[in-house]
This record gives C-alpha cells, structure tokens and sequence, in this order.
C-alpha cells in the first residue's frame, strides 16, 4: 500500500488505536489518511500547520514536542504552551516521550541526547558533544540502553544514567541512520540514506537482515501501526509506504552480507552497567486524541485535533 505526496515528507506517525496516519511536509503540511487492508491509503485532509517546514509529527494524550533546538509542552485542551526547554543549539532530530516517568529524551542537530522532565521544567541531563549530529533514538534493553543514530552510520549506545558519552559505537551501516523504531527490547528496526530499511540486532550488536527499500531513495521516517500489523516508511521518493510487517519479518533470515555488520560492535549480550532504570519505560498512553508536530525556523509546535 502506497500514497505519493506532492512535496518530500518529514516524518509520519499511525494513530494509537484508529487506522489513520499521518505525515508531514516539508512545505509544512500535515497530511492526514486512512488504511484499509488490499487498498491504497485514502488522503482525508491536508493542512498548512507551519509557515515552514514540519519536521516532526505524533499522536498525543498532552502535547510534547520539538522546534528548532526547543521542546516544547503543549495543553492540548488550552491550546496553548504550558512549558518549553531551551535545551539544544541545534534542530530537535527525535524525541522520545517516556510517559511511566513523564520524560522526553531528545537528540539534536549539535551532536548530543537530553533527558528532560516537562512537569517539572528540568533538564536531567545532557551528553557531551558527539563528533556526529545524533539523527535518530530508542530506548532498549528493558531502559537500560538509549541507542542513537548518526550521519556516519555508526550507532551510538549510552547507558540509562550515563549519559555523558556513549558505551558502545556500533559500526554496521555503510550511510546515515536517520530513523529507528524498537521492535523490541534486543532488535529494532533502521531506515538508512541508502533507502534500505533494516532489521538490527542491539548487545549483541549485528545487522539481522534487510527488510525492504525504497529503491535507491533515503528514508526519512518509520512507524508501527497501532497493532504492530504494518510498517509505515516515508521516503524522499516522496511516497508513503505500508508494509506487513510480518511478512517482512518472515523473510529471509540472513546477514546482508554487504555490510561490516560485527565491525566495532560489542558482541556481548551481558550489560555490565549497574544503571537499571527506576521505571518501566512505557509507550505513550493509548489514549492520545490529538496530534502535534514540530517545525523548523522558529516556528513553535502546533497541535491539530482529530
């Protein structure tokens, strides 16, 4: 299942327990649809949400999000900012929300990852400056390790409570990891500049297989549909892609071959670090009735209700 935008996407997020997704664009559009199973997805609106472009959209229960640098926290019932985080030089990338322990993790343009609490209007912590721009995250290993991706294609790994420098630099892409979703707790899965979409193995750290591509196009953004069925994957192609996700997974199962998968990698499935996390590091509530996306060039987070 496909959908061609008119302009290149930034991002795209499924609904929490409906079957739309929506995209962004780098016009500054958001892009709303409808999946049906065997048929192609059904545009039901579009709206200009920022004056420039948007770079990051989600479903949410109460506003978080990102701007240039900035994280902003959004009453969605007001409809106004309640908060805001100075806390990057440089574009928001991703961010993650741990909602159990009411946490945003963020990476930015200026090479380093933040852990920051919304209600309490604190930065808990902010690494040191990495030699690459970190593009892309997720939380592994029941919280126990933060991966990020980088311009270089390595993977960077940092230990939950120490965030100053990563552990572990994972060397098996060849181009940027500019997105990644957790599949789960030891695999996730990558979207590369080379347009391959990727199953990857974390501590052990090894690239299981390839997945599916977008001919030769980077990808911009992967998520999970509500029920895990599908895979979504935007692409600067410009198209809108559904995957099943398990006939994907029921692929093939072998090493890409092309690939130094073990090269700088720690083979060792034994975390060392004493750092285990306090909270179970949840998904969102299931309950988001609304989304919000985060733009470029000074343009604040923007909520639209669905």
């Amino acid at each position: 299942m496909e959908a061609l935008h008119e302009e290149l996407p930034f991002d795209l997020d499924f609904h929490p327990s409906s079957p739309f997704v929506v995209t962004s664009l780098i016009t500054g559009e958001l892009c709303l649809f409808r999946y049906r199973p065997e048929s192609q997805p059904e545009r039901l609106f579009s709206v200009k949400a920022h004056k420039e472009s948007c770079r990051a959209v989600r479903f949410v229960d109460s506003g978080k999000g990102d701007d240039e640098g900035c994280i902003k926290v959004w009453d969605t019932r007001e409809r106004s900012c309640c908060n805001s985080f100075e806390v990057h030089d440089d574009y928001i990338s991703d961010m993650t929300y741990v909602a159990d322990s009411n946490q945003i993790l963020a990476t930015s343009g200026d090479g380093t990852l933040s852990v920051n609490n919304p209600w309490r209007n604190k930065v808990r912590s902010r690494s040191e400056f990495s030699e690459d721009e970190l593009l892309s995250l997720v939380v592994m290993k029941n919280g126990k390790k933060v991966v990020c991706g980088t311009p270089s294609g390595a993977l960077l790994l940092y230990s939950w409570g120490y965030f100053k420098d990563c552990s572990v630099r994972f060397l098996g892409h060849t181009q940027s990891v500019d997105t990644m979703l957790k599949l789960d707790e030891e695999t996730l899965v990558s979207g590369s500049s080379d347009g391959v979409i990727r199953l990857v193995g974390i501590l052990p750290n090894r690239i299981i297989q390839p997945l599916a591509e977008h001919s030769e196009y980077p990808i911009e953004a992967l998520a999970f549909s509500n029920d895990k069925k599908y895979l979504g994957s935007i692409s600067h192609d410009k198209m809108l892609k559904l995957w099943d996700l398990e006939e994907l997974l029921n692929g093939p199962r072998v090493v890409n071959g092309d690939e130094p998968a073990e090269a700088g990698s720690d083979d060792s499935d034994d975390d060392s670090d004493d750092d285990a996390m306090d909270v179970d590091m949840a998904a969102t509530s299931s309950k988001a009735v609304s989304f919000l996306s985060g733009g470029a060039q000074g343009q604040g987070v923007k909520k639209a209700g669905v």
